[in-house]
């Protein structure tokens, strides 16, 4: 892509590595450069020291600020302020937990950000996106540990005073919901999982061209022998987190390059300490705070008394001093300030090494300008993975084939288990099979009234009680457009006679001892809303207003055939379903179910594979 002439946002721009490629963009010369930032107060800093460091650039240079992990509403809260009320702790949970809709997306100050709504740069929308924010480590150091402990001691200190008789447990009911909405709000994978959900649709809707994420391995590169740790056991959990969320996000933006629509995807992935940003004397600080100096004289030691609980708070040997630490520090950005020392066992040959910032940023704006690095993990993935193969594109139809033989000697229809999911695959096939039933031929479809058709489903499921079965069993109720009267409609069944029907909607279903599927077990009022809702991803659908829908599909199948090319005409590779093969549509004589569905998957869910 051209950078020049561009808006280029930079997420976490006035980072150690934000503020070295924000520097290597202006080079580039943007029309606008949007330097984010989680702080208020360092958006502007970066703003600054840019404009001072590039005096005569025309580079529009915007700051922009606030926690684009959250909601716009709790952009400048911090995490403690946040978990404190339980109000944005409900916030949380319907925002990660709960379905992504449109109101998930209009509220998360990501998208936003990406779409040009925020305050601070109204109507700026990039065309490239450089993250800069260390998402792994943003989500790891939450410490759901440290959250399940705090659950669990409240947990064991009430059910100890349960069963000494000293009070009831219900005393400790709100420290303990408090706690667990606490963990909830803790949880990494759903947090991740949103984050990449709400990124992709804010970039799809406003036109990002390309997205580049610096990541992380999590250990500098290191493996699970890593000698830094967290306080707790070698290798540590909250390290091995970071980690983990790492490769996740790597293979969520590996899947989002798949995706159609997408923009360019990238990832950078330094695998060594990142140093450094400053080296100086003065105040050392910890998380941005100064650490106050004290003391313990020797004869002020505690004493430690075999078999004695330790206890520090009844130490009065300890006293502050008045001061804070200061000494020589090599600031390595959002890893924190680092003694001498410390910097250099962390980077001596055989420990995490060492890369600069500038080495990131001179990748990073080279593969934004679509020079190829070796640098982009998710071009090293799709080299790495193993895709489709000839052979067994070659024993497909040899399985098929099988498949189907069986399926005459013991005189039944494969058509949906539930067990790969999602229902609505599961009610679309029984929908496309129960057309194959009564119709046999697309074409047969497609000349019929959506009335019709209807009817002749609704009295297939009457008569046909095992295929009824088969449905129901695996938790796909059937819709019928008309309830059942009152009587005794089951012995009519029993016989194979039709049932009688009245007016209105019935929902062919039973009371599963597993009940595996949203509309059996969540609380919902039925309402018309509802009813579509069910009836559009798990019910199979018998109403005419779903058999119009059917025959606009399978009219578009037909015609999209009779454009392709006879034999004789157009032969080459440029046709995938060239000439209505038998191993494609087979449009004659019978509908073919999964072939079917596979078009209406890709075609209509825009759920098409991007790479063979």
């Amino acid at each position: 892509m051209e950078i020049k002439g561009r808006t280029i946002l930079v997420l976490g721009g006035y980072g150690l590595v934000g503020m070295a490629v924000c520097r290597q963009l202006m080079y580039e010369e943007p029309d606008a450069l949007i330097v984010a930032s989680l702080l208020e107060d360092e958006a502007y800093k970066a703003v600054e020291r840019l404009r001072v460091e590039f005096p005569d650039s025309r580079v529009k240079l915007i700051p922009l600020w606030g926690n684009v992990f959250v909601r716009a509403t709790l952009m400048d809260k911090t995490r403690a302020e946040a978990l404190a009320s339980p109000e944005y702790r409900r916030w949380i949970f319907d925002d990660v937990l709960a379905e992504m809709g449109e109101v998930t997306l209009s509220n998360s100050y990501l998208a936003q950000v990406v779409r040009g709504e925020t305050a601070q740069a109204p109507g700026v929308v990039p065309d490239a996106i450089v993250d800069c924010i260390n998402t792994a480590t943003a989500l790891a150091y939450q410490d759901i540990y440290t959250s399940a402990a705090e659950v669990l001691d409240i947990y064991d200190r009430a059910m100890e005073v349960w069963r000494l008789g000293k009070g009831s447990p219900d005393q400790t009911v709100e420290p303990y919901v408090a706690a667990v909405e606490r963990l909830l709000a803790s949880l990494y994978v759903p947090q991740l999982v949103r984050h990449v959900q709400i990124l992709h649709e804010a970039m799809r809707r406003a036109g990002t061209r390309a997205y580049i994420k610096i990541g992380t391995s999590g250990t500098g590169g290191m493996g699970l022998n890593i000698p830094y740790t967290h306080g707790e056991e070698k290798p540590s959990r909250v390290l091995l987190s970071k980690a983990a969320m790492a490769g996740a996000h790597s293979l969520l933006l590996f899947l989002m390059a798949r995706t159609p629509g997408s923009p360019a995807i990238k990832e950078i992935k330094p695998t060594a300490a990142i140093t450094w940003k400053q080296i100086g004397y003065g105040p050392i600080k910890k998380r941005g705070r100064e650490i106050p100096l004290y003391d313990c004289p020797p004869e002020q030691g505690l004493p430690l008394v075999d078999g004695q609980a330790f206890d520090l708070g009844d130490h009065q040997g300890g006293r502050t001093l008045g001061g804070v630490l200061e000494s020589v520090y090599i600031d390595t950005g959002e890893n924190g300030y680092f003694s001498l020392a410390e910097f250099t066992a962390i980077t001596t040959l055989g420990q995490m090494e060492g890369v600069t910032p500038e080495d990131i940023a001179f990748n990073v704006v080279r593969e934004l300008k679509g020079i190829n690095t070796g640098c982009d993990i998710v071009s090293a993935l799709d080299g790495a993975v193993i895709g489709p193969s000839y052979r067994a594109g070659v024993l497909r139809h040899r399985a098929i084939e099988f498949a189907r033989q069986l399926q005459r000697e013991h005189n039944v229809d494969s058509v949906a288990f539930e067990i790969l999911g999602p229902p609505r695959l599961s009610k679309l096939l029984f929908e496309a099979y129960l057309l194959k039933r009564v119709s046999n031929t697309m074409q047969a479809v497609a000349d019929s009234s959506p009335e019709t058709l209807s009817d002749a489903l609704l009295k297939l499921v009457t008569q046909d009680a095992d295929l009824r079965s088969r449905a129901i069993s695996i938790g796909i109720p059937i819709l019928i457009p008309r309830a059942p009267r009152t009587g005794n409609t089951a012995s009519s069944q029993q016989e194979g006679g039709e049932l009688t029907l009245g007016d209105g909607l019935s929902l062919l279903c039973a009371q599963r001892d597993r009940r595996d599927h949203r509309w059996e077990w969540q609380d919902w009022h039925v309402t018309p809303t509802a009813i579509n809702r069910w009836a559009e991803t798990e019910w199979i659908d018998l109403r005419p207003s779903n058999m119009a829908r059917w025959k606009v599909r399978l009219a578009r199948i037909i015609s999209e055939s009779e454009g392709m090319p006879t034999p004789g005409f157009d032969s080459s590779s440029r046709w995938g379903r060239a000439m209505a093969s038998p191993a494609t549509w087979q449009l004659q004589p019978e509908i073919n179910v999964g072939e079917v569905v596979g078009w209406i998957f890709i075609n209509e869910e825009e759920g098409g594979r991007m790479k063979g």
